[in-house]
Order: C-alpha cells, then structure tokens, then sequence
C-alpha cells in the first residue's frame, strides 16, 4: 500500500525528471526549440485533427479541441518527456462503432452517442489510472511485434476503405463493417466525382512529397490549402462536397463544451458494450503509449531518464477522463507527430503545452475558412495516413521471425477489417497466449557478410 501512495504522489509531481534538460544556463534556447517544434507539430495535426474527428462519427472541431487538450493533460501527468498526445488512427474504427450505434445512424442521438462514449471512456481512464499504481505498464510492452503490426495494417485497411468514399466525392458517408461499406460504394458508383478523386490523390501525393523535402514543413496544411483553392474556385459548380455541406452549422470556436455521460439503460446489451468499448480504449492507450514513449527516447537518444511506463498510464488514464468530457475524444501517443516534434527540437513536455496553446489560437483565427476544405482533402490526407501506417520494413522483420508470428500477422490484419477491432486482436492475443509455447520456434540463424 505504501509503494500504490508513493507512486501516487511522483505520478502527480509536475516538475520532475522530464524537464532534466531544462536549467537557468539553456532555458532561453531550451524554451526556443520547444516552443518552434509545438508550432510546426500544431500546424501539421489540425487537418489530422479534423480527419481523425470526422472518420470517428464526430464532429472536425472535437479533432481539434481533443488534440489540443490532450496534449496538454498529457504533457502533465505522462511519464515521458518527448511524447505530443492526440487523436491517432487507432481509435477511429473504436469510436466509429460506438457512434454508429449510440449515435444519429442507430438507435439515439448525436449528442447521446458522444456521452456514451464519454461514460466508456471514463471507465477507461479510471482502469488505467488504477493499472499505473499497480505497476502494470510493463505489460503492455508484452503483446508481441506480430500482433501489434497485424493491428495496425488492419487498423489502415479500415482507414483507407472508410474514407474512399470522400476520395470519389460520394454524396452518402460509407458506413458499417467492411461488406456494407463495399456495398454501399458500388450502389453509388454512378455518382462518382473525379475533381473529387484529383483533389483527394493530389492531397495525399503533396503532402508525401512535401514531406520527404522537408520535416519542418507542414506538410497537410499546404496540402489542405492548396486542395480547397482547387475545391472553391477552380472546381466551383463541379459538385465538390465541403465541410460546410457536410456540416452546416460550421465550425465553432466556442471549443470548451461540457458533455456529461450517458447511460442507456441497465441490460445486457449496454452493459457488454460497456466493457466491451471500455477495453478496447484501455487497449490502444496502454499498448500504443508505451510503444511511442519507447521510440520516442530511442529517436531522440534520450541518454538520462527513460520514460516511465506506470506514470504513463496513470497520465493516458486522465487524458481518457477530461478529454472526452470536454467536447472531445480519447486521444493516446500519436506516433508521426511525436517524431516530428523530436525532429523538429523538442527537448521538453513544454513543447507539448506550447502545441496545445498555438493549435487553440490558429484555429480560431482559421475557423471561419476551415468550413470550406473539400471532404475529398479530408479523404486525402486519411489516406495518406493509412498507407503511412503501413511500414514494408515492420512487415518483413515480422515475416522473417518465423511462420507462427508471420501467420499471426497476417491473421490480425484480415480480421480487424473483417470483423472488429476487439475480435481481431482479442482473438489473436488467445492464440499467441495458448500457442506461444508449441509454435514459436526461433528462426535458424542466418549468416550477415562482414562489414567491408
């Protein structure tokens, strides 16, 4: 009981070993680089904000106030130093199911989804708050590469087929699991839009390209730029859906709405729903938390204190808490956007306040032009996301470890897309769990050429 309060008060220590870098002799260069690396990580995560919000069921400015405010909790009470907080791929398939049950297109509305998915997320929060003081957070580096990859190819197949409808310009959002989504393009093929698919595929291709000159670049919003130019003025009376067709009340800036949870009603349903949803944001948070704050200290060659595996679930479990109740999302550790940050100088969790901070501010300026992105910019960039998940190295690594964990790989990334989220990796996990010990023979040692 004395170790759970001992780690209760560091968890809750606001300066401690993550600011190590920062003294009276370099806080004026220390607070120059975090506050350039939050600015350029703020102008890159909106349009994903935005995306992430609509492909989830949401609406773009809970992208937006989700990867602001969870940045900052995060950065708070997280237990690395390097790690930028918000929405992430991982999630969308999540919420868009609970959405399209709780929400407008099943059986409430939008407004009771979204509590619903507060209520979920609370349980969540609370359950992993209660899983960093027990000292659980090595666990979660225990779910084997296979099943993590395998997560994540399928995680970009549902991304990608989600959204190839507002890469063709298809007037009724895709919906349901993958047949239904199949079914619902093909019966709308007629109405196909190709200023759409241009503006959707020069999106995706720019913000590639842009890319690969620059890091510093951001790279989605030129993109996102560039594609509503086209979307507004050169391709105006093509029948190319915006933002503001898809959402007339426009976007907002009064972010900070209170939404309370909601339950329901006590029958077996809700309640399996209840956990069902609830361990799968406890899933995600715990697993890819860990996993960015790892790469995170390995890509900026943290050589002092490594990240704290307990204190980041106890501060993934408050981001899980507030951020859904304050008109967002459950966001975890956003993989691209941490690397950007530590690319572009991050040294401290200041640069994730500072990204919180400036993302709030341009969006206010920018609200009233966000209304007019085409959802083909919206598409492209979620494209680009997926196919960025996608990681041929990764694939090969897994494949050559041997047939047991190439076979898992491959059983997890066609069950996520074909069945759900908690079915594909629960089931995997099973299977590594009950065949780990038969099946998984290391591979015969390869023979390496010398270094010349």
């Amino acid at each position: 009981m004395n170790i759970i309060w001992q780690r209760f008060l560091r968890f809750n220590k606001f300066f401690d070993e993550r600011f190590e870098d920062l003294n009276r002799e370099n806080w004026k260069v220390t607070v120059y680089r975090d506050f350039s690396a939050g600015l350029i990580v703020a102008l890159t995560a909106i349009p994903m904000a935005m995306g992430f919000a609509i492909a989830s069921g949401l609406r773009p400015e809970q992208g937006i106030i989700a990867g602001a405010l969870a940045c900052i909790v995060g950065r708070t009470f997280g237990g690395s130093k390097y790690q930028v907080y918000g929405p992430t791929a991982a999630f969308i398939p999540v919420i868009a199911g609970l959405m399209a049950k709780y929400g407008e297109a099943g059986s409430g509305t939008f407004d009771q989804g979204h509590g619903f998915l507060v209520l979920v997320s609370l349980i969540a929060g609370v359950v992993l708050m209660i899983m960093g003081l027990l000292g659980l957070g090595k666990y979660a580096k225990l779910v084997p590469d296979s099943i993590v990859v395998g997560f994540t190819v399928g995680i970009a197949i549902v991304i990608a087929m989600s959204n190839f409808g507002e890469a063709v310009g298809v007037q009724l959002p895709l919906k349901g699991g993958l047949f239904e989504k199949v079914s619902s393009l093909i019966s709308q093929a007629q109405s196909f839009n190709y200023y759409a698919l241009f503006i959707a595929l020069l999106t995706l291709v720019l913000t590639r390209v842009l890319l690969k000159i620059s890091i510093f670049m951001p790279a989605p919003l030129i993109a996102l730029a560039v594609g509503t130019v086209l979307g507004v003025f050169v391709f105006k009376g093509q029948g190319v859906l915006l933002i503001k067709d898809r959402y007339p009340e426009g976007i907002p800036t009064d972010f900070f709405v209170i939404t309370p949870p909601y339950f329901p009603g006590w029958t077996a349903s809700v309640l399996f729903d209840i956990a069902y949803f609830a361990f799968a944001i406890v899933f995600v948070s715990a697993v890819e938390s860990v996993l960015c704050s790892t790469m995170a200290d390995r890509l900026a060659d943290n050589r002092k204190t490594k990240f704290n595996a307990e204190k980041e679930l106890w501060g993934q479990g408050i981001v899980q808490v507030i951020t859904p109740l304050i008109n967002g999302f459950p966001c975890t550790g956003a993989l691209a956007r941490t690397a950007t940050s530590i690319k572009a100088g991050a040294v401290t969790p200041l640069a994730g306040y500072f990204k919180g901070v400036l993302k709030l501010l341009i969006v206010l300026f920018l609200a009233s032009y966000l209304e007019y992105v085409p959802m083909a910019c919206i598409a492209g960039i979620l494209l680009w996301v997926a196919t960025n998940m996608v990681k041929p190295k990764e694939i090969k690594e897994v494949w050559k470890h041997n047939k047991f964990h190439a076979s898992l790989m491959v059983y997890t990334a066609v069950m996520v897309p074909f069945t759900d989220f908690l079915t594909g990796v629960l089931s995997a996990l099973i299977i590594y769990a009950v065949l780990v010990k038969f099946l998984d023979k290391p591979t015969a040692p390869t023979s390496v050429d010398p270094v010349v």
